[in-house]
């Protein structure tokens, strides 16, 4: 095993399976994730998916509420480096500039492209061919520092957010276990980010998960496509919130937002140059069913014919 000291940043289930690779070849001396959290209605004291794999693997472990204030004991764990992914805060400089070989950033986009919180919900959502991930330095701007390393993937009309974002992240520990050595070594060619191409996947507000079935066919499908499985995008009917998911291209037109048909196949729902098929639905209260569930148990003539609040 490796003898570099490494401490790993991360959060959510996408950094899970790069901690894993880390731990399988390198000696990970401590691991900083976010605050637990209380959870649902019943406000269950929840860890972060990186906690739990910590704690399964004896490594210790950090949760500053606000890391630009308290990050000595991540000093003191005394790094080579420092690996972030999906962790969930800004690094203060005197952290960033601490390690000899410096903090790097595993990122879910072909940077310069889609920097910021969520860019895999908009790589879909903003119509991208193609994405991938990205091995970076780290400065303190953030997403960035000098790109060190690069893999793309082909973005399809069968890819939503679950599905691209369990990609990146395998890809994303295939991308940093073949870097790293030349990290290590110092042998990598890291290159500046093209700032003329730079563009932007900020975290998505509750008002953009809100469908818009004026726009195309196309745009409301990858809408849908990019928040599923969350946090799910909306539309209003009789100004109740139904969450759509599962969704492909219908031909039909009509008024756009207006439910055409509700079929075993889904609810068609009109845009403004044709309409998508909705194939998986959350009304209030209830639990997400397909649509040919749904059907089975109410009259889809109360709903047929209605329009989506606009």
């Amino acid at each position: 095993m490796n003898k570099e000291r490494i401490v790993f940043m991360g959060t959510p289930d996408f950094s899970v399976p790069i901690l894993e690779g880390l731990i399988e070849n390198y000696n990970v001396v401590g691991v900083v994730t976010q605050p637990d959290k209380e959870v649902g209605r019943k406000k269950e004291l929840t860890f972060s998916p990186i906690k739990k794999l910590a704690l399964d693997k004896n490594i210790p472990i950090f949760q500053p509420i606000k890391i630009k204030e308290d990050y000595m004991p991540i000093l003191e764990w005394n790094p080579d480096i420092i690996i972030t992914c999906a962790y969930g805060q800004i690094i203060p400089k005197a952290l960033l500039d601490y390690p000899r070989l410096g903090c790097i950033n595993v990122h879910a986009s072909l940077l310069p492209k889609l920097r910021g919180g969520a860019p895999i919900h908009h790589a879909i959502i903003d119509g991208y061919s193609k994405t991938g991930v990205t091995i970076m330095y780290m400065d303190v701007k953030m997403d960035n520092g000098n790109i060190i390393s690069q893999k793309e993937t082909t973005i399809t009309d069968e890819d939503t957010l679950e599905s691209l974002h369990d990609r990146l992240s395998l890809m994303g520990k295939d991308l940093l276990l073949e870097t790293l050595p030349s990290i290590i070594e110092g042998t990598n060619n890291s290159i500046p980010q093209e700032e003329s191409e730079v563009t932007f996947g900020y975290n998505i507000q509750r008002e953009e998960e809100l469908v818009n079935f004026n726009r195309t066919t196309k745009e409301v499908f990858n809408h849908i496509r990019g928040l599923n499985p969350h946090p799910g995008a909306y539309a209003l009917l009789d100004d109740s919130p139904i969450k759509l998911y599962g969704v492909h291209k219908g031909t039909n037109k009509s008024t756009p937002g207006k439910i055409i048909s509700i079929t075993k196949e889904g609810m068609e729902i009109a845009t403004s140059d044709g309409s998508v098929i909705v194939t998986e639905v959350q009304f209030p209260g209830k639990k997400k069913m397909a649509v040919k569930d749904f059907i089975n148990g109410c009259d889809v003539n109360l709903y047929v014919g209605k329009v989506f609040n606009k």
